[in-house]
């Protein structure tokens, strides 16, 4: 197929309409009025209508299409077969056996997802529905959202939503702006200012609106909402007048009018068209490694059920080759069963032992595990722990297919600003030609009130220098986008500049900026207004200064700079420009550049965040040059942002250098904790950022990602400049495998003393030369390889200069490699959507970059410090619980159908059933369903505290390793053994059987009678019973819950086949239960047996755990002794260390650091544990009891001790 799909369904969409003649672009006729004539042919193209289309079904189609998406999945469409099978030949088993499970979990998932939906139609209808004013023939008139059309003007109140994409004509402002809020789409609450084109916005009433003559040009709708290119032709004379039309005229559907009265816009995007809408994309599913266990699993027992069949049907032909055991005087065949050919018969047989066997799969674990996931999900979301009260937010789960996914992850990938920072910006210093400003302390070298101990005091600058310090200072109040918010409040929330004054505050869309022109205020420049195109400053001397401002630069991430252009009341033109060192020092070609680069250098590597900024004067010829190269490039309707930045590059030229600006963003509170707290969990952490490599490897060691004997390896494009790549490459690689002997890491665990801890650091420069893909000949091809085997070795990488795309990319290589290891994302900015979206495990942070990524996460958490939560506890919780409920399932599934099996040697392979058919429906749906599910929502196989306490233990779940083959076969076996137990064990014990008088099968030495349902009911009764206890046995945290449903499921059991057999219900045609249960308890022998065959199915999995127990204890199980020693008060006592198996011959290098997969067969190490007696006031030392340590040898030294400390060895 040449051709993708979705190109083909475009093409074919268009063609229906009639739009042959395709463009990229779309004419929109203001008012619905035709252009004069002469001026331009009159094309009405046909949009959409406004209304909003969130939901996946219709009241038509929901039957037809959740069936279809139902029956994908392979365990549904497998039931459905069999379920046909039943009913088309004579099977032994009634087709509901199969049926009603798999129509309660259809009807379940149906109900759901119908649900679902209607809440989305529900919210659909509410949008709708909503009336907006539309100016019709010079009067506003009322109507429905969803009957809005292109080319309609809207008038848009206060506080009101704009109802589709619209692009501003005027507003109640005399300067025909408007503040608009976007927090619904992109979470930022700052009020962003949106401009009327300057021929339209003197329109501010009705009647004269309606007389605006005007068409817009377009591009065609697309989902980036901060990309638009336009332009409106207005007929005012002969001659049409053009002006561009940008992102900054575009008001988007969902953003809110704010701070201004009102406003008059045109329609241009409505309905599914809008870029609200086109954002709605669904993200592409994501499949945990436990999922694939269970394909897994579920693949192998298919094999096992095929070949039960095969031999089953193959042993009843031998047994049939024997005619009298084939045709016996009692069961004539019919003329018509004769005549069937022997291999149609072969083939029915084979699908009715299919039918009787099915079992083995268990169609109702995908509906308990669908409800394990959603209801789990809660317990994230309703923990108090990460609740944030500065932000009032919860946790959110958006993905809750991933949960147990989040106790498996290997790698975390991590955005720096916003991430592992505050994102709350604080002005520090400023630098002017080498002489440095400190707010409120040295200003001009003189130290101001309140700056005393500061230990830098710099020279005053000189009367020449003056001039450019004012200059610099006047840059800073000049270079922005920020606001000025006159009022005390906004949306409730008050802000002040001046103590004690409510005058006016700074508002805009990047916390850099407030920082900066607030500093500027502290130094004495500040920043008064934008009003009708003049900027206003107040100067030292309380001088309002007025700059006309000409254009706005705006900043980008490529161009990493921003600029305006503006003219002095004295007729000056200026260029101000402020950026990143690495765009701004290449185009300066004057000023004290050394001593500024210097300064940034020593401000980067202390963890400040650095701008340089410069200007350029430009005299008349040259501003007119730069206005048409600007005016040419905002014009163009095709590459416009190509041409825009060809334009900025020429113009943003010559600079001469006037200083740099160092702002803070403090660490975020115990983000340094919690990354010491994933690397003692065996995770790798990768910080990938924008920030440049001084200021994110100061961030690095602040959060302890590298430590201050990490060695570091640069793998960065200075270095590159000096040797070649490949060059670099092989000399790190020898490096690290000197050091490791070419294993990695994780051989190590990262635990021996003597290995050596390495930090990489790669600028996004050399990573794209890295992924790069090889020339033929060159030795290019095996650098991926190369770059992996040195991150492996690694400790700790951190990715600086990344743009968004190569943080992906990053995720994707790591992902893809031999290991295939789980990956986690975190970030709180659009910019890191894409690595969110590319990881198995993706979280957004509610900061203060916007919602983006909180919109395309799994899972969204308020602060960094709740990551450690969410992996080391709920994490790991949910993979032990849900491990346990994919094993339980296929061990409960194996003991009930292989009894199935062993019976058919005794029936003939007659495909009689063992059980009855209420017990075959029953046993998954109802008898054994409850117990597990509340097992795996509730259980806690350790405390919570000592989960967050001890980091290590996280690795005892690592590489899924619950869900290994092993346990996987260890399971099966265990089933089969209990399975052969039940049928054999009621087998002998009622071997010998004789006829009452009245003909009746009775056992000679329990004087019951005896028949084939009595011993399927036996068999039955010992099963529920036995799975039900095997559970209770492997649960650790008790409730009262617990016991209600653990007991009530086998109360419900006997109730249930006490009323079944005890009553005649008039409903059936025949009753083959009838009294069959009572009739066995009433048996004294038989209650023994029951009792004997459940205490020899569950003795060897008790003996072998109290042996593995005693023997070769895991990391888990110490601790699980421990608490229950110390009756759970474990997590009281300081070092958990203690109880961990040491590797050989290492010493502990970082806190309670274990091995990954601790030996089993290792002694413990001795150590002194501390815990502060509940009623004495001091703290006395204790030497761990049993054989935590050994109890001959005590400690004779005391401590005083005062909190949680390092372990102490005796």
């Amino acid at each position: 197929m040449g051709m993708d799909f979705s190109t083909l369904r475009t093409l074919i969409s268009r063609y229906c309409v009639g739009e042959e003649n395709w463009v990229d672009s779309r004419t929109i006729y203001i008012g619905h009025k035709e252009p004069p004539p002469g001026t331009e042919a009159f094309i009405q193209q046909r949009f959409p209508d406004n209304r909003i289309v969130s939901s996946k079904y219709t009241f038509w189609n929901f039957i037809p299409k959740n069936m279809f998406e139902q029956f994908r999945r392979v365990a549904n469409f497998y039931f459905l077969i069999i379920f046909l099978v039943q009913l088309i030949i004579d099977t032994p088993t009634s087709p509901v056996t199969s049926g009603l499970p798999l129509f309660f979990v259809i009807t379940v998932t149906a109900i759901k997802q119908g649900y679902e939906d209607w809440l989305r139609h529900k919210a659909d209808n509410a949008v709708n529905q909503c009336p907006v004013h539309v100016v019709h023939h010079g009067k506003v008139v009322r109507k429905q959202s969803r009957k809005l059309r292109v080319g309609d003007v809207v008038l848009v109140k206060e506080d009101e939503a704009f109802p589709c994409d619209l692009i501003l004509l005027s507003s109640s402002r005399d300067d025909g702006t408007c503040f608009v809020t976007t927090a619904s789409l992109d979470g930022e609450s700052s009020h962003k200012t949106y401009y009327a084109v300057q021929e339209t916005k003197a329109y501010n009433a009705e009647k004269e609106v309606d007389t605006i003559h005007a068409t817009i040009e377009c591009e065609q709708p697309q989902p980036d909402l901060y990309k638009f290119v336009g332009r409106i032709n207005i007929y005012m004379t002969t001659e049409p007048v053009a002006r561009p039309l940008g992102s900054e005229n575009l008001l988007l559907r969902g953003a809110t009018l704010k701070n201004t009265e009102y406003i008059y816009a045109v329609a241009i995007y409505t309905g599914m068209e809008t870029k609200m809408a086109l954002n709605y994309q669904s993200k592409s599913q994501k499949r945990s490694a436990v999922e694939k266990s269970m394909n897994a699993y579920l693949v192998v027992y298919l094999c096992i059920l095929i070949s039960k069949a095969l031999i089953n049907t193959a042993l009843k032909y031998v047994w049939q080759s024997d005619p009298n055991k084939d045709e016996p005087f009692y069961n004539q065949k019919t003329e018509a069963e004769r005549q069937r050919h022997v291999l149609i018969r072969a083939f029915t047989d084979f699908l009715a032992f299919m039918v009787l066997f099915n079992y083995i799969i268990p169609v109702s674990m995908y509906v308990t595990v669908e409800m394990q996931k959603f209801l789990g999900s809660y317990f994230i979301m309703w923990d108090d722990e990460m609740f944030d009260e500065e932000l009032g937010e919860r946790a959110v789960v958006n993905t809750s297919d991933l949960n147990e996914e989040l106790g498996q992850v290997e790698y975390v990938f991590t955005d720096k600003t916003g991430t592992l920072t505050e994102n709350n910006m604080e002005f520090i210093e400023c630098c002017v030609d080498g002489h440095v400003y400190v707010p409120h302390a040295i200003c001009n070298g003189q130290v101001m009130p309140g700056a005393a101990g500061m230990d830098m005091i710099d020279s005053s600058p000189g009367p020449a220098a003056r001039e450019h310090e004012e200059l610099f200072f006047r840059a800073l109040c000049l270079c922005h986008t920020v606001q000025v918010k006159e009022e005390d409040t906004v949306d409730g929330i008050k802000h002040g500049i001046h103590q004690g004054k409510s005058t006016s505050f700074y508002i805009s869309s990047s916390p850099d900026e407030v920082a900066l022109v607030e500093g500027m205020k502290r130094l004495g420049f500040t920043y008064l207004r934008l009003k009708d195109g003049r900027m206003e400053i107040l100067n030292r001397e309380d001088e309002v200064e007025k700059f006309d401002l000409l254009e706005v630069l705006t900043f980008d991430s490529v161009r990493r700079r921003m600029s305006v252009i503006v003219r002095a009341s004295t007729g000056e033109v200026y260029l101000f420009c402020k950026g990143a060192d690495s765009s701004i020092f290449p185009r300066v070609i004057s000023g004290k550049v050394d001593q500024v680069r210097a300064r940034v250098e020593q401000n980067a590597v202390e963890g400040l965040r650095t701008l340089c900024v410069a200007y350029r004067s430009l005299n008349p010829e040259q501003y007119e040059e730069v206005f048409q190269q600007l005016n040419r490039a905002k014009l163009a309707l095709q590459d416009r942002d190509k041409q825009l930045a060809e334009a900025y590059d020429l113009i943003e030229k010559d600079l001469i250098l006037l200083g740099a600006t160092a702002v803070e963003d403090r660490l975020q509170e115990k983000a340094a904790d919690t990354i010491e707290s994933l690397h003692k969990a065996g995770i790798k952490v990768w910080v990938l950022t924008g920030d440049k490599m001084e200021t994110a490897a100061a961030t690095c060691y602040a959060s302890k990602l590298f430590h201050r004997n990490t060695q570091i390896l640069e793998l960065t494009t200075k270095r590159t400049e000096e040797q070649s790549l490949h060059d670099v490459l092989f000399e790190l690689s020898r490096t690290v495998l000197r050091q490791h002997g070419g294993m990695t890491r994780d051989t190590f665990s990262e635990l021996s003393g003597d290995c050596t801890d390495y930090g990489l650091i790669i600028d996004g420069a050399t990573l794209s030369a890295v992924m790069r893909p090889g020339q033929e000949g060159s030795n290019s091809g095996n650098y991926k390889e190369k770059f992996l085997e040195i991150c492996r070795n690694c400790s700790a990488v951190l990715c600086c200069r990344m743009a968004p795309l190569q943080k992906a990319q990053i995720v994707k290589l790591i992902k893809a490699s031999e290991e295939h290891p789980i990956t986690l994302a975190i970030g709180d900015g659009a910019n890191d959507v894409s690595m969110i979206l590319e990881a198995h495990v993706g979280i957004g942070i509610m900061g203060k970059e916007g919602r983006q990524a909180v919109r395309n996460s799994d899972y969204a958490i308020p602060k960094f410090k709740h990551l450690k939560k969410m992996l080391l506890v709920h994490g790991h919780y949910y993979y032990i619980r849900i491990s346990e409920l994919v094993q339980y399932f296929f061990y409960k599934n194996v003991c009930f159908i292989f009894p199935q099996f062993l019976y058919q040697f005794f029936c003939g392979f007659s495909q009689q059933p063992l059980y009855d058919t209420a017990y075959l429906t029953l046993y998954n749906i109802s008898f054994t369903s409850l117990p597990i599910l509340l097992y795996s929502l509730m259980e806690q196989h350790i405390n919570m505290d000592i989960l967050k306490k001890d980091p290590c233990l996280y690795r005892d779940i690592a590489k899924n390793s619950l869900l290994r083959w092993p346990t996987f076969i260890y399971w099966t076996i265990l089933g089969v053994y209990d399975a052969i137990v039940m049928f054999f064990g009621a087998y002998f014990l009622f071997d010998n059987t004789t006829f009452t008088s009245n003909g009746q099968l009775m056992t000679t030495n329990t004087q019951m009678m005896f028949g084939n349902w009595t011993f399927g009911t036996l068999v039955f009764t010992v099963l529920v019973f036995t799975v039900t206890f095997k559970l209770a046995l492997d649960t650790h945290y008790w409730t009262w819950i617990n016991h209600f449903i653990i007991w009530g499921s086998l109360i419900f059991f006997v109730v249930f086949s006490l009323l079944w057999g005890g009553i005649i219900w008039p409903f059936l045609n025949y009753q083959r239960m009838y009294y069959v249960f009572m009739q066995m308890l009433s048996s004294g022998p038989a209650w023994l047996s029951i009792i004997l065959l459940i205490t020899a199915s569950l003795l060897p999995d008790v003996v072998k755990k109290v042996i593995w127990r005693t023997l070769w204890p895991t990391t888990t199980e110490r601790i699980q002794n421990a608490d229950k020693l110390y009756k759970g008060q474990l997590s009281e006592f300081t070092p958990l260390a203690s109880l961990h198996a040491p590797s050989k011959g290492s010493s502990h290098r970082r806190g309670s650091e274990n091995q990954r997969n601790p030996r089993r067969s290792e002694p413990f190490t001795k150590k002194v544990m501390f815990t502060r007696w509940q009623k004495a006031p001091d703290y006395c030392t204790f030497t761990p009891l049993l054989r935590f340590a050994d109890s001959s040898r005590h400690s004779r030294q005391g401590y005083n001790y005062s909190g949680a400390g390092p372990e102490t060895s005796v």
